[in-house]
């Protein structure tokens, strides 16, 4: 069994290229293979996340924090702007042994960039 998350965009490309850009993310399917896209897959280490272009609002508070185990927190914070993310602030070393950057994507939605200390 395994888990993937998926977030609805209105704004597809652009989110897609956030994880592309901080993360490394590469796509590895989309339906329908031609045309106008409704889903991609995007494999981001050995994880799969879902992107689906929906009329989301983006607006709305978030349910959901995505966190992503990295090797670096403070080598990918410069990227998270670049890319169309907002920094939250600086990263913090945390009591449980990691360092967590808050980030968010640019639908607005809450990453956590965690390194193991």
């Amino acid at each position: 069994m395994a888990i993937q998350p998926i977030i609805l965009t209105p704004h597809l490309e652009r989110v897609q290229a956030f994880y592309e850009q901080v993360l490394g993310a590469t796509e590895v399917f989309r339906q329908p293979p031609e045309g106008e896209v409704f889903y991609k897959t995007l494999k981001i280490g050995d994880s799969e996340l879902g992107l689906v272009a929906a009329d989301a609002d983006v607006s709305a508070a978030p349910r959901i924090l995505l966190s992503f185990g990295v090797d670096d927190v403070d080598a990918l914070l410069p990227l998270v702007e670049a890319a169309g993310g907002r920094v939250q602030g600086p990263s913090n070393d945390m009591p449980w042994g990691q360092r967590v950057a808050h980030v968010f994507d640019p639908d607005g939605n809450p990453v956590n960039l965690t390194q193991e200390l």
